[in-house]
């Protein structure tokens, strides 16, 4: 079974190219097959991937309006072992193409449809709005995972997000629900953040992933070198808490075979444990 994952939330610089990238690989270095779609016109999870947007002869931009095959399309991450349907600012020009076309919201489920057996997880990166693209997303996808930081108008935001996917699957999509909620760019010595996460687990309760993403040099420098953490820094702490993340998932959906990977402290070590150096505070930034 596939699981399609929208990585969404309408607020942008909360780590939602970050995540996608970080948890594609991720899950590719525990012998998942996956498939990152880039849905957001500005190409960073291509770029981020290793794959230069400006020199695309195809993109997702064909995919949704030419109705092109995935196969066509798909790339491979040189260094990161998934595979990937890219994007550039052709896809700025999708929205307004399909004004009017009969089922335009479904046009990312139909071109998927072929290739779902062809992979353990779908993530779909959606760029930071509530448009038409992002509406695709959530009509392809089972689940919404959310990265979101422990500010207060955060929560203002998941509402609003929870509300339009509980529209979709109403309307659209129905059995869409939030897969996860991921707390990003943590610092454990801001108390607003530890109100805000205690706040998020107390209303969202096992919703909330356990996993932590801390704030990490290492995981914002990975992008302008076209690498994932990962790949760039294994043993980096964003590195680490992004193959924890992976580990959840795959226990949430009974999909580790003989895979393990420890999460379960991650969140108690991430509180207790100041970035290694005051770098890390002050000018890692893994936002995208």
């Amino acid at each position: 079974m596939t699981h399609i994952f929208a990585i969404a939330n309408q607020k942008g610089g909360v780590g939602k190219t970050t995540t996608t990238v970080n948890l594609a690989a991720s899950l590719a270095r525990m012998n998942k097959k996956v498939l990152l779609v880039d849905l957001d016109p500005q190409g960073n999870a291509t770029m981020g991937s290793g794959i230069e947007k400006n020199d695309l002869e195809t993109s997702v931009y064909d995919v949704l309006v030419k109705k092109t095959s995935v196969g066509e399309v798909l790339q491979t991450a040189p260094e990161a072992g998934f595979d990937l349907l890219p994007s550039n600012s052709d896809l700025t020009a999708a929205e307004v193409e399909l004004l009017g076309v009969e089922g335009r919201d479904h046009r990312l489920r139909d071109g998927l449809k072929n290739s779902q057996g062809s992979y353990d997880f779908i993530l779909i990166d959606c760029p930071p709005s509530l448009n038409m693209l992002t509406v695709n997303a959530l009509v392809a996808a089972d689940g919404v995972l959310v990265p979101m930081q422990c500010e207060y108008y955060a929560l203002e935001g998941l509402s609003a997000l929870s509300q339009t996917v509980e529209a979709v699957s109403a309307s659209l999509n129905p059995g869409l629900q939030i897969e996860g909620i991921l707390r990003t760019m943590y610092d454990p010595r801001n108390k607003l953040s530890q109100e805000v996460s205690d706040q998020l687990i107390e209303f969202f309760s096992e919703t909330v992933y356990r996993t932590i993403i801390p704030r990490n040099v290492r995981l914002a420098e990975a992008p302008s070198f076209g690498l994932p953490v990962i790949v760039y820094d294994k043993s980096s702490r964003g590195a680490l808490a992004y193959i924890a993340l992976a580990g959840e998932i795959l226990r949430r959906h009974g999909r580790n075979d003989s895979h393990k990977s420890d999460d379960s402290n991650s969140e108690t070590n991430i509180n207790q444990s100041a970035p290694k150096d005051t770098a890390d505070e002050n000018s890692g930034n893994s936002a995208a």
